[in-house]
């Protein structure tokens, strides 16, 4: 928990900011599947909000890019799930 506060504190800096800022089509992709679980289900207030900043944080630079990392994880969930109903089928019928 205190890991992820810390890191997450990064984004108060400008000049984090602005780099990230600068690169966010490489930054984005890689880290909304982990800014999404903490959304979803991190148990600590104070890592949530922080997420939840920097969730609009990335909004606001581009939300054409968010809204398509977004469709990116939601059709990667949809296939998981989708693998995983295929899986318990498979050990169902052996």
């Amino acid at each position: 928990m205190q890991v992820a506060e810390r890191t997450l504190f990064l984004w108060n800096n400008e000049h984090i900011v602005s780099l990230i800022a600068q690169n966010r089509t490489v930054v984005l992709p890689i880290i909304f599947e982990a800014l999404e679980k903490n959304i979803q289900s991190h148990w600590n207030q104070a890592v949530h909000g922080l997420t939840v900043n920097v969730q609009k944080m990335f909004i606001e630079m581009d939300a054409e890019l968010f809204e398509e990392c977004q469709r990116q994880y939601a059709e990667r969930k949809a296939k998981a799930k989708d693998l995983e109903e295929i899986m318990q089928l498979k050990s169902a019928v052996e």
